[in-house]
């Protein structure tokens, strides 16, 4: 499994980023995929999560309605839309599939800063 996320960078407050995250090495579309974050000093949380056919898709209670979660299975990459960013969602995003992490490749870190 090899998960590669990009796209990170400095955001303004209220400003969007989208990151993507290229997949290789199994599947892609059998598989439900996570975005999870881990923000300086803390613990890993589940940002969002899309199933396998991209019709089912849940998100945190700190990103509802401001970030979206969609999947490309010709391109084997998962997005993140970022809208109205927030300071609180600066950390280092990662996808996996699986929610805990534990698959998770190369990160992207992201700055909420102004």
């Amino acid at each position: 499994v090899q998960l590669q996320a990009s796209g990170g960078g400095l955001g303004q407050p209220g400003g969007s980023l989208r990151l993507s995250c290229a997949a290789s090495g199994f599947t892609f579309s059998r598989y439900v995929l996570y975005w999870i974050r881990q923000a300086p000093g803390k613990g890993f949380e589940e940002v969002a999560t899309i199933g396998q056919s991209g019709q089912a898709t849940r998100y945190g209670d700190a990103v509802k309605g401001r970030f979206t979660i969609s999947r490309d299975s010709a391109k084997n990459t998962v997005y993140l839309q970022m809208d109205s960013l927030k300071s609180e969602d600066t950390a280092m995003y990662y996808c996996a599939i699986d929610p805990k992490g534990n698959t998770k490749g190369q990160g992207t870190l992201v700055t909420v800063s102004s």
